[in-house]
């Protein structure tokens, strides 16, 4: 799959149905049949919507893990909890985000969706627009150290 890119404002309805935007929907066409998965993310309070094929890639480095291990059986039972197979319909656009995940990254009818290459990120408006503030203070000294042993 090529990498899917672009941050869309959208609105979520009190069910928690969301229309993604066409130009969206039109990257994700290779794998819209394929299905997705739906999840908490691992270190912000969003929800993270990944095409099924790289969902398997991420599960297959998670099961490369030691499983006889107490860290690994808390990482995994956080990192599942809430996870859902979920469909987008192909014709309207539309995903239903499950209740439970709704509440945990507090949805509203204010919805970003942020493609970050092989996943979409599925946030509060406000939080995502917070989170950005924050994360400007560190820019430029997070590239630098990520990328300082590039040559």
């Amino acid at each position: 799959m090529t990498h899917i890119i672009g941050q869309h404002d959208c609105k979520a309805d009190t069910k928690g149905r969301v229309i993604l935007p066409i130009s969206l929907k039109n990257q994700l066409l290779p794998v819209l049949n394929d299905g997705f998965v739906i999840k908490r993310s691992v270190f912000q309070q969003c929800l993270e919507l990944y095409p099924k094929s790289e969902f398997d890639v991420l599960m297959q480095k998670v099961l490369k893990k030691s499983k006889i291990n107490r860290k690994y059986d808390a990482f995994v039972r956080n990192f599942v909890a809430g996870m859902k197979e979920v469909t987008i319909d192909g014709d309207t656009g539309r995903l239903q985000i499950p209740k439970n995940l709704v509440e945990y990254a507090e949805i509203g009818k204010e919805v970003v969706l942020n493609a970050v290459f092989d996943k979409i990120e599925i946030w509060n408006k406000e939080k995502y627009e917070v989170i950005l503030e924050e994360g400007e203070k560190d820019y430029a000294d997070l590239a630098e150290e990520i990328f300082a042993d590039d040559d």
